[in-house]
């Protein structure tokens, strides 16, 4: 009885206890809940308040007014979301009329008048998209498109290109007639009378100008700013000229079958049959498993160490089933320009694209197809540049192993640089390589005999497709500098050897290596105190 009744006595503090629990945790749930704004915060019920319920209405009361509220805004921010984007395509639709697109551009010559509005219109907002008149927001400091500059005599510029210099004479002649033609401009519109002033206007001639800076946006124009002597000592006067690009005007649309275009690889060679084993793994992958319209002349030199190039010609021919090569043996000292000569005239067949290569050349079969896609009778020769690799022994010392050949092949400043200087490797057309009188027969060794034919193919009216290829490479080798040259030639000789070793950045490392390895040192010393 006596527990029975304290159980009736507790129950009511139970149940109060259980109420006031189940308020709190109601009340947690919701603050955890309930959305905060920016600058106030939902309040518990104040400990005066009527009564809890009366409490609980109104922080209802209030979350739902800011629910409410929190819509309206939202409501109100897609509105004017939709008013702004209504508002630019507006602009939008504007400037297209405005300025018409290039695709819309048709030289009607039946309609003349029309068709030279359509142009200057385009050409006129060629000028309103470049960055004339005001600078452009850019992502980087890469996106920036310097300026070059130049005076009437030089031309200071950043891309260098084949001559390597940053400070030279306009060696093209399209660069130079351009300058020249916009500073004849710049001074007959400061000679241009302005119709205002009644003073005898002074007469400006090209000596007047000091320095000019200009840069092309590729798919814009050209920006010229010339800078001329004032009337005073230090004044100057100062013309902007532009050279908008006029719309892309589809020239051809053709189809190019290649499945029948045969090429004939053709190798000189004497000795190095190491080296030829490693060139004909590269060929039989690239060119015979990969490509399959493929043919390989080898131009041998001399006797020795030709049975074992023979051996390799004849295992690879056995393994891939390839009877397409032919071996032609010369008892003569080595000429490069000779051996190719021979192995372009020696063939027999149908016209064939001739792709002239040495022993230390990786191809892919993408460059197979760039060969053939950038060759054509009578028309144009193909001169590829290719990627010229430094020496991995340099590249790679600071790994633990060289890594494998295919693996090296990466297209990075740190790995190699385009050889730009070499014309050696090259495809045409045979009746092109006959036709222009192929090789200097008289030049002895190697070098001199692709200069002298690339420049014959300049002198004539065939095209010649100048530019780097991802698919080309040239595999390092030790270059030697013989002790009979000279002390200039041998100057030079090891210059081009630094240059094929590794980069500026690299040879650096090495020149201050005892540096480095001192700061390592201090380095080491310095942690082991503290």
């Amino acid at each position: 009885m006596m527990l029975r009744r304290g159980f009736i006595l507790f129950l009511p503090r139970l149940v109060g206890l259980l109420v006031v629990a189940c308020c709190s945790v109601s009340i947690v749930y919701m603050l955890a809940c309930t959305p905060k704004g920016d600058n106030q915060q939902l309040a518990l019920p104040r400990v005066h308040s009527p009564t809890v319920k009366e409490g609980y209405e109104a922080i209802l009361q209030e979350r739902e007014e800011q629910h409410r509220n929190y819509i309206i805004s939202l409501k109100k921010q897609i509105a004017q979301l939709k008013a702004e984007l209504q508002g630019r395509t507006e602009q939008l639709k504007n400037m297209q009329n405005q300025y018409p697109d290039p695709s819309d551009i048709q030289l009607d010559h039946s309609k003349p008048e029309k068709a030279q509005a359509n142009l200057l219109a385009f050409l006129r907002s060629q000028v309103d998209k470049a960055e004339v008149h005001s600078g452009v927001k850019l992502s980087t400091e890469y996106a920036a498109v310097p300026f070059e500059s130049f005076t009437l005599q030089k031309v200071y510029q950043l891309e260098t290109g084949l001559t390597r210099h940053p400070e030279e004479k306009p060696v093209r002649k399209d660069k130079r007639d351009e300058l020249i033609e916009v500073i004849e401009l710049a001074v007959g519109s400061l000679n241009k009378p302005d119709g205002v002033s009644k003073a005898k206007p002074r007469l400006y001639t090209a000596s007047d100008f000091v320095e000019g800076i200009y840069r092309t946006e590729k798919n814009k124009g050209t920006l010229y700013e010339l800078t001329f002597k004032g009337d005073a000592k230090h004044q100057f006067k100062k013309i902007v000229l532009f050279r908008p690009f006029g719309p892309v005007m589809k020239v051809k649309n053709e189809n190019v079958n290649m499945a029948d275009t045969l090429i004939n690889v053709i190798v000189p060679l004497a000795k190095r049959a190491s080296k030829f084993r490693q060139f004909m793994q590269n060929f039989r992958e690239m060119g015979i498993q990969q490509d399959g319209r493929i043919h390989l002349t080898v131009v041998y030199f001399g006797k020795e160490q030709m049975n074992e190039v023979k051996s390799i010609l004849e295992n690879t021919s056995k393994s891939a089933n390839f009877k397409n090569f032919t071996f032609i043996q010369l008892n003569e000292e080595f000429s490069r320009g000779k051996g190719l000569d021979v192995g372009a005239r020696f063939w027999k067949g149908n016209n064939v694209v001739l792709f002239f290569c040495d022993v230390d050349i990786y191809f892919t079969a993408e460059f197979l197809n760039s060969c053939r896609l950038n060759t054509q009778p009578g028309k144009k020769v193909f001169y590829p540049v290719l990627f010229s690799q430094y020496n991995p022994s340099i590249i790679y010392g600071h790994h633990d192993s060289i890594p494998s050949l295919e693996q090296q092949l990466i297209i990075k400043k740190e790995t190699g640089f385009w050889r730009d200087f070499g014309f050696g490797m090259t495809c045409q057309y045979r009746s092109d390589f006959i036709n222009i009188g192929g090789f200097d027969l008289d030049i002895k060794g190697w070098g001199g005999e692709d200069v002298h034919l690339y420049r014959k193919y300049l002198h004539s009216n065939l095209m010649v497709i100048r530019t780097p290829v991802r698919g080309l490479f040239h595999l390092w080798h030790e270059k030697q500098c013989l002790d009979e040259l000279t002390p200039e030639q041998y100057k030079m000789c090891m210059q081009s050897k630094a240059m094929n070793e590794a980069s500026h950045g690299q040879l650096g490392m090495l020149v201050f290596k005892q540096e480095i390895e001192a700061h390592l040192q201090k380095q080491k010393l310095s942690s082991k105190k503290t």
